[in-house]
């Protein structure tokens, strides 16, 4: 599932995968680096260096949601109603 976020002083749109992250479970800390996350670029190398590895399995789970709420504090906001509910419903914003 995706959702659109829309900047809301400059009108930009974003697309964003929500739920585990099947590019982070394969690319490891590049996709991170891709989307210009670059504090989660050097803190999920941080992560997998600490834990030899391990923790390469547990990012995915949660690397979307964390760059979603990156996002939505730089000012992004859900760009139309499906995003705004699936966000809702993932726990990421509070339904209004």
């Amino acid at each position: 599932m995706q959702v659109n976020l829309k900047h809301k002083d400059t009108g930009v749109i974003k697309t964003s995968p929500l739920g585990f992250s099947w590019t982070t479970l394969l690319f490891g800390v590049f996709v991170s680096l891709i989307r210009g996350d670059v504090k989660w670029f050097f803190l999920s190398l941080v992560i997998a260096f600490l834990t030899f590895g391990i923790g390469w399995l547990f990012i995915p789970f949660i690397y979307n949601k964390i760059y979603i709420k990156n996002l939505m504090e730089k000012g992004y906001i859900p760009a139309d109603d499906f995003s705004k509910q699936a966000l809702a419903s993932k726990g990421i914003i509070t339904p209004e």
